[in-house]
């Protein structure tokens, strides 16, 4: 773990906050120059703390009006069985996040459609193809209460 200082926490508060701030607007906000802002923003980005930058979209003003969580296990417990699962997984655009779990379950996705019937068309058409997949639970979001990208540092 890296050691950040309160001004490397209070450059990732403002830019997880709004991406957009210019160095020069993030060293005002800071009461700092422009010149040690750049440099710790470099520093963090380097470090691997900022990964990238990205804009969030509203899922249901595009039409992404279902998120559902789908937990699979596989058929067997092989590397093989997981990597060939994984690397299917990572070519599905429905799906968002993609988590490798303990319990009942060996992986759960976050699934982000349209409706129903393009859940049902992702269910049959990409995960009912990968014979490496022993079943599945579907769960199905009814309101979502807190959805926060940010982390507290």
């Amino acid at each position: 773990m890296i050691k950040l200082d309160d001004t490397d926490r209070k450059i990732l508060k403002l830019l997880q906050e709004n991406a957009l701030l210019t160095t020069k607007e993030l060293a005002a906000l800071l009461n700092l120059s422009y010149t040690p802002v750049y440099e710790r923003i470099r520093k963090l980005e380097k470090e691997g703390i900022i990964k990238k930058y990205v804009a969030l979209i509203n899922r249901e003003k595009v039409g992404k009006n279902l998120v559902a969580f789908c937990n699979i296990s596989l058929k067997e417990h092989s590397r093989a069985n997981g990597e060939k699962f994984v690397k299917a997984v990572l070519s599905f655009e429905e799906v968002t996040e993609c988590y490798n779990i303990s319990g009942g379950y060996d992986f759960m996705l976050k699934v982000v459609v349209n409706d129903m019937p393009a859940y049902q068309q992702f269910l049959m058409e990409k995960l009912g193809t990968l014979d490496s997949i022993g079943n599945t639970h579907s769960i199905f979001v009814m309101s979502e209460i807190k959805h926060e990208t940010g982390l507290k540092v």
